[in-house]
């Protein structure tokens, strides 16, 4: 069974309201992403969200890892994801292009609809659209980098193309690979059904319903006579590891406990509540007094979250190797976890873990 490529993720959480907790959050991100490409990581993957304070201050990604760029050699920058209906399709081929020349055509596209109904109000979208609006938005941009620099015209309800050429082109011919996002089934058929890479999660699901998904992805994919084994499928997992689980429950509960309230509110009604659902249980038991650490245990038995020392990340990488993937994105900095200890992290798993010379690094198909 071929080893996963390891990433690292970020939300950029923010624990304070002062500019300058801000500003050390971000340039904690640009440092690890120094470490990372010094310690033969495959990518660093930056989401997009607006109005989340606190939980995600990423609203502007690509600049973020324009930034880091010009600090990594051969760090591959992935976008996990651009919201493309809050945006131009020609301004994302503008953008995206961009940051592909500046570095030196190191970018992984990935692509989204959004989760937060405020976003959409705010973008002045029709939430019960999304599904339509990123298919064309996503289908624009590759047409316009499909043209080369020749004029583009499409008309669409959501925005207009009007016989304008676009630049500059991407340095990666005739694009950077383009990985679709979701949490859930149907969002894994759809990008299936076009063949896209997939980008998921377990937070909200577990990893055994996950499996599930991939499997049904993969089925998808032959349906419609793409090669499953040319796509990849990249899991974003909170993740802490330390020399022992101890240290490393101490040193993070607190932290990805933060995080998980704050993912819940983001995606789900403030009235809504299901005890089947592992983040919601564990906010329950939260809530009825008993310790965090023994909460987390719900989250960690169903590998929504890993905490643990080496030999544990170890069987926990088997485990996201045996539901189907190809990549592991860990979210090393969960919660506004301190610097010096997510460096620890990184290290540690690099080291340990999955050493750089087991794991497969370069772009993939």
């Amino acid at each position: 069974m071929p080893s996963l490529r390891v990433s690292l993720g970020y939300e950029v959480e923010v624990r304070g309201r002062t500019r300058d907790v801000e500003k050390r959050a971000f340039d904690a991100v640009v440092a690890q992403a120094e470490l990372a490409d010094e310690l033969g990581y495959e990518a660093v993957w930056m989401v997009e969200h607006h109005f989340t304070r606190g939980f995600s201050h990423s609203s502007a990604p690509d600049l973020t890892l324009a930034a880091i760029s010009q600090r990594t050699r051969r760090l591959r920058l992935g976008l996990g994801v651009v919201l493309l209906p809050f945006q131009s399709p020609v301004r994302t081929a503008e953008r995206v292009a961009t940051l592909d020349v500046l570095s030196g055509g190191r970018v992984e596209f990935g692509t989204g609809r959004g989760a937060s109904p405020v976003e959409y109000q705010a973008f002045d979208r029709p939430f019960e659209q999304s599904r339509r609006i990123w298919e064309d938005s996503l289908d624009a941009v590759l047409e316009i980098w499909g043209a080369d620099g020749a004029p583009v015209t499409i008309a669409n309800p959501y925005f207009a193309v009007p016989g304008v050429s676009v630049h500059p082109r991407p340095l990666q011919d005739p694009h950077p690979p383009v990985w679709a996002a979701s949490t859930s089934l149907d969002g894994y058929r759809a990008a299936a059904r076009r063949g896209y890479h997939l980008l998921g999660m377990t937070m909200l699901k577990g990893l055994d319903d996950v499996a599930e998904d991939i499997a049904a992805y993969k089925a998808t994919l032959a349906e419609h006579g793409f090669d499953p084994a040319t796509r990849r499928v990249a899991l974003m997992i909170p993740w802490h590891v330390a020399p022992t689980r101890d240290e490393a429950i101490a040193t993070s509960a607190d932290a990805v406990l933060w995080y998980i309230r704050r993912q819940v509110n983001l995606v789900t009604p403030p009235d809504y509540y299901d005890a089947r659902h592992a983040t919601h249980r564990v906010l329950g038991q939260l809530a009825a007094g008993m310790p965090p650490e023994e909460a987390l245990q719900t989250l960690r038995d169903h590998h929504m979250v890993v905490i643990d020392d080496v030999a544990g990340s170890r069987r926990a990488v088997e485990r996201v190797r045996a539901a189907g993937a190809t990549d592991l994105i860990l979210q090393a900095q969960v919660g506004g976890l301190g610097h010096e200890h997510v460096c620890n992290a990184i290290k540690l798993f690099r080291q340990e873990v999955a050493p750089a010379d087991s794991a497969e690094i370069g772009r993939g198909p």
